[in-house]
């Protein structure tokens, strides 16, 4: 008697009238009777090693933060295994392969290295096996995120959702048009291609709705709550005494502070300082917030500070330069992808609002506005955090006034801005006014960029925000 496990019912036919020859008829009979003939639901497909390739900028560790599935979880392909930390930026795996998780190779906070195990997956030996490599999906834990996927020869961005509502309704991507950022698919475009196809009515998407500009008197009653949240709090984390002192690795965003700031030291800092008058941009931005905020955005003055910088940048193309570690070449960048210092709960980060040269105050404060967003949840992907040219760190959303930036190799400036303060200043009849001064320090590299150099760009940078109407006159 041979006695095969099998996984469906339509197997276990097949057996029979393979096999029946091997049993007379009492045989088959008295075994189901007695049930004594049973079969057992248990996998008999492949175990696949899944890998962790190679994620880009030179990473070869990660320290593994969270876990999405557990042993015994089934997963299908684009499904979220686990999300990873590297000394750059967050990173979630997804999974390649449609099959059930039989091993995890890390715990959390584990070390994980690029080219070993990072999961045992078992597949469907009849479908064969995929190159093994993993889908890398950035920013992490962000479903609202793209990952990329080859298709017709070009890549199409949507998330592990939309492709599998796709699939779900046998739409092919390639045949949609992405409304998102970078021609991204979302699932409202999924769903007015069904609509297309079917005839049908769809409900406007709430993102879609637009809240009305916020009147003077909610404005006022809100102004005391707004101000409040600026007051310094106490830490709200309870205090413990263990006793002892306390060891912890270097790990994440402070190991990638470590080697930067380790780089910055063989850079000769020289400093620049100035205060600029912001009356005019204030009520500029007064007046142009209620408008933002009909469009769903949120209007502050970097987006100001960051296109002013941009515009000196072409006046002064040297500041958004690179030198090489032999102090041979300079690199002229063509892009102006100014960096933004963020102090998050995971440490310092800067990411960077790319090719500010060709966009828009309005397009700066969106971007800015979603990588503010991306960086409290600690979504950042690396392609936001990595090719800067240009950092601007604003110190004042803390307090202070002046400051000693120090450069972000390979950029060669950088400046930090203070708090606005109300202060008394003469006009040019000698009359006393309210003035809206901020102060800003700037440090730049002395090997490629002298005083002179700084001074003039800063000049330039402080008359476009003093008179800030001037800025239309260069902006494309």
């Amino acid at each position: 008697v041979c006695i095969h496990r099998v996984r469906s019912c339509s197997s276990i036919r097949f057996i029979k009238s393979k096999y029946v020859c091997v049993f007379d008829k009492s045989a088959l009979k008295f075994s189901h009777q007695q049930r004594l003939f049973r079969t057992s639901a248990v996998s008999c497909g492949q175990i696949v090693q899944f890998k962790l390739s190679d994620i880009g900028e030179g990473i070869t560790e990660v320290t593994v933060k969270e876990w999405y599935i557990k042993e015994g979880d089934t997963v299908s392909q684009f499904d979220s295994i686990c999300e990873v930390q590297s000394d750059k930026a967050s990173v979630t795996i997804t999974s390649r392969y449609d099959g059930i998780i039989r091993k995890l190779h890390y715990s959390i906070d584990d070390i994980a290295f690029v080219g070993k195990p990072l999961v045992d997956i078992e597949i469907d030996a009849s479908k064969g096996v995929a190159s093994e490599e993993d889908v890398v999906e950035t920013p992490p834990m962000s479903h609202e995120e793209h990952t990329h996927q080859e298709i017709k020869g070009h890549k199409t961005l949507a998330t592990p959702a939309v492709r599998r509502l796709a699939m779900e309704n046998n739409i092919k991507l390639s045949e949609v048009v992405g409304t998102g950022k970078d021609n991204r698919i979302l699932k409202e475009d999924i769903l007015n291609y069904l609509a297309k196809q079917t005839g049908a009515i769809l409900p406007p998407s709430p993102k879609a709705e637009i809240a009305p500009p916020q009147r003077k008197a909610e404005a006022v009653l809100a102004a005391p709550k707004d101000k409040a949240r600026k007051i310094p709090v106490p830490v709200s984390r309870p205090i413990e005494f263990a006793g002892k002192d306390k060891t912890e690795p270097v790990t994440g965003f402070q190991k990638a502070m470590v080697k930067t700031m380790s780089a910055a030291l063989k850079i000769p800092h020289f400093g620049y300082s100035d205060e600029i008058d912001l009356t005019q941009l204030v009520q500029l931005r007064e007046e142009l917030k209620p408008l933002a905020e009909i469009r769903g955005v949120k209007l502050s003055f970097m987006p100001f500070f960051i296109k002013a910088a941009s515009l000196g940048l072409l006046q002064y193309p040297i500041l958004n330069a690179s030198l090489d570690e032999n102090c041979q070449n300079v690199t002229y960048k063509a892009s102006h992808n100014i960096g933004v210092a963020m102090d998050t709960e995971q440490g310092l980060i800067v990411p960077n609002v790319k090719n500010v040269q060709v966009c828009s105050v309005f397009d700066i404060a969106v971007e800015l506005n979603r990588l503010q967003s991306l960086g409290s949840a600690g979504q950042l992907g690396t392609s936001d955090l990595t090719g800067g040219t240009f950092t601007l760190s604003n110190i004042g959303t803390i307090g202070g006034t002046y400051a000693k930036p120090v450069i972000l190799p390979p950029e060669v400036a950088i400046g930090a801005l203070g708090k606005i303060q109300v202060l008394p200043r003469f006009n040019s009849k000698g009359e006393v006014f309210k003035a809206q001064i901020m102060n800003v320090s700037w440090s730049a590299d002395h090997r490629i960029i002298d005083g002179a150099t700084m001074a003039r760009f800063s000049n330039l940078w402080k008359s476009y925000l003093e008179n800030p109407a001037s800025m239309l006159l260069d902006l494309k």
